[in-house]
């Protein structure tokens, strides 16, 4: 996958059933990406890249595309790919996954079971057990890789708000998070609008 050529938002949407693989010391966990969310940089005003913002703790969103950036958020790892060149402070936040290989010890990971146990952010980073060293690693060069031969093609995809982010103006109502349609492991769904997930995907 082309993560310095193309816009941001073409690379997050591309993303959508693509499989994402952790290697941990213990087994192999993997998930098909069901939920991302753009942000792009310099004018971006909920990115961390805004107005070129630099410091020790965002160091990885200005390397070269296909670097990933972890941050924390409420005690949670949060990941995102970086998507631009070098410098450029543009990046894919993966929201969420539809869980594939490791479920079991996914479910001892986060406690919790059924969809709530990867429809998050840091719930899926928690129930692959994926560490905070993950950040300033390179996709598929360690432990974290992504699979775009073995995916999956989302029925539709939704573009919205992003979760999270008040007051930030314009931004704050972009639709720059992108989801798989009626998938019920994306984040903040109601359970009226869930379908089968095997029903989502093409």
């Amino acid at each position: 996958m082309d993560f310095i050529h193309r816009p941001t938002t073409e690379v997050a949407k591309d993303l959508l059933g693509v499989k994402l693989i952790y290697e941990s010391n213990q087994m192999t966990y993997t998930g098909y990406i069901v939920e991302t969310e753009a942000y792009l940089g310099f004018e971006d005003q909920a990115a961390h890249g805004y107005k070129g913002k630099q410091t020790p703790k965002v160091r990885s969103l200005y390397q070269l595309g296909g670097t990933i950036y972890g941050h924390m958020m409420h005690r949670y790892l949060l990941i995102n790919f970086v998507t631009q060149a070098k410098g450029v402070p543009e990046g894919v936040l993966i929201r969420a996954l539809e869980p594939e290989d490791g479920i079991e010890m996914m479910i001892q990971n986060r406690g919790k079971s059924g969809y709530e146990l990867t429809n998050g952010p840091g719930k899926f980073t928690t129930a692959m057990q994926i560490p905070r060293t993950i950040d300033g690693t390179r996709l598929n060069e360690g432990r974290l890789k992504i699979d775009t031969k073995n995916r999956k093609y989302p029925r539709n995809i939704v573009e919205s708000p992003r979760i999270g982010i008040p007051n930030k103006g314009q931004w704050t109502h972009k639709p720059l998070r992108y989801t798989v349609h009626g998938n019920p492991y994306v984040s903040h769904k109601r359970k009226r609008d869930y379908i089968h997930p095997d029903e989502t995907w093409k």
